[in-house]
Parts: structure tokens; sequence; C-alpha cells
């Protein structure tokens, strides 16, 4: 018999957004859903999008995900393709919009995708709750990050 729990873990990873945990303390993550055309869907399974530029801004009660590239696919007509940088709707709980709301006005946080991947066939999206980093905090991440293989190399040899 098979467990129905171990399915419902899986995900098949199609695009992470390293630059931005460079770029942005993150604060809070937040899984949501898309609203996608059938080209889309295809192109993401083939793995061809970009995140890096992308950002998700709320208006009159919705999120929206913005400026991430989805490339048209590739066999299909271009007459039914789709834009590759339109606006795609975030599908969040209600709860979760109002808190989102209330702290990207109030605190000035900025929401950018980190990850999308495709769950149980659906196409999730992972947006995060994010604070721009100064110049001497990336600094110090590069510094933390070269120390940390500094000793990864010298443990190994030993």
């Amino acid at each position: 018999m098979s467990d129905k729990s171990d399915k419902d873990d899986s995900y098949k990873l199609i695009s992470d957004n390293r630059y931005a945990r460079f770029q942005f303390e993150i604060l809070e993550t937040y899984e949501a859903g898309i609203q996608l055309v059938g080209t889309e869907v295809k192109s993401i399974r083939a793995g061809k999008v970009n995140l890096k530029d992308g950002f998700a801004l709320i208006r009159d009660g919705e999120a929206f995900l913005m400026n991430v590239h989805i490339s048209p696919h590739d066999s299909t007509r271009q007459t039914y393709n789709h834009d590759p940088r339109r606006n795609r709707k975030l599908l969040l709980h209600r709860d979760q919009l109002r808190s989102l709301t209330g702290k990207v006005e109030q605190q000035g946080l900025t929401l950018v995708p980190l990850k999308m991947y495709m769950k149980r066939g659906w196409v999730k999206i992972v947006i995060g709750l994010a604070r721009g980093k100064k110049l001497h905090d990336k600094r110090e991440d590069i510094k933390r990050r070269d120390d940390q293989r500094d000793m990864q190399r010298a443990m190994k040899t030993q």
C-alpha cells in the first residue's frame, strides 16, 4: 500500500531565483498558485522561465505577478501563443492577501518570486516578503560564504 503523504510532498523545481536571495533579506514566504494559459504551462514544463526581474503587486485586493518572463511555446503557432511578460494573477487566500497588503503598504516591503515548481500537476510559486539589502550587508554575506567554503576545504583535506 502506498502512503499518500509521500506523493503530496514531492515537487519538480522549475526555476529558482537565487539573485533575489542575494539582493533582498527574505522575512516571510508564501506559496501561491498562478493563473496561466495553456501555452504558458507547456513552456513552464519545458523550464523556459526567468524569475530574475519579477516582482508582485497587490491591487484592489488581488495579487499580480509582474515582469516574469515565460518564453512562448516553440511548436505552437504564434497567433495562439501568449505574451511572454504579461501580468499573471496570483492565487492566495483572502487572509494572506490582507496581511501582505498591510505589510507592503505600511513597512515598505517588496514581494519577490523566489522559486517556481510543479506540485501534483499544478504550477506553484513561492513569493517572499522582502526588504532590500544595503551594500555592506551584501559584502558580509559574500565574506561569510567565502569563510564557510574555506572551512569546508580545510576539513576535507584533513
